[in-house]
């Protein structure tokens, strides 16, 4: 199975933030956001193993802006890294300045995703290719993020853990 980079996955998803969308002091709202996020993750994930893919967990979720109604939202996501079924896809949350347009960063997310047969059994993924310096930072970043996840669950032990140990060793 051929190797795929984070490129090929790239899914990105613009849209405006209605007033269905919003709370009673006029932002979106965070489970809007996560459902977006959701979207876009899913196609990524589907992008990058070509197979039905189903959401295992929501691993991280930061709300740093608030997004107000009106806003042009673009949710920008990408697979970071490829395990075995799993993949894990980075999402980047952009909202564009009403007058100058330009965009800054308003959220970001990490979800994991498991590529399944039309049974629901785990399938094996493509590896995952990381090119520019960011995308390698999260391909290593998202092995070290397994590991912590596994060992909180107690399915590997922390000795075993050796990308987190490498943190704390001089």
């Amino acid at each position: 199975m051929k190797g795929k980079t984070p490129e090929e996955s790239r899914t990105i998803i613009t849209d405006l933030v209605l007033p269905s969308e919003t709370n009673p002091i006029g932002n979106m709202f965070g489970g809007e956001l996560l459902a977006r996020m959701d979207r876009a993750a899913s196609i990524s994930a589907r992008r990058h193993s070509r197979r039905i893919v189903v959401t295992a967990s929501v691993n991280h979720v930061a709300f740093n802006k608030m997004i107000p109604l009106g806003s042009v939202v673009t949710v920008e996501a990408h697979v970071s890294r490829a395990f075995n079924s799993s993949m894990e896809v980075f999402l980047d949350v952009w909202i564009e300045d009403r007058e100058s347009g330009l965009r800054s960063k308003a959220n970001e997310a990490i979800y994991t995703f498991v590529a399944v047969d039309e049974m629901g059994s785990p399938v094996k993924v493509p590896e995952l290719v990381p090119e520019t310096e960011l995308e390698k930072q999260r391909f290593d970043a998202a092995l070290r993020r397994k590991q912590l996840s596994l060992v909180l669950a107690g399915k590997m032990k922390p000795s075993e853990a050796t990308e987190l140990k490498a943190l704390f060793e001089d």
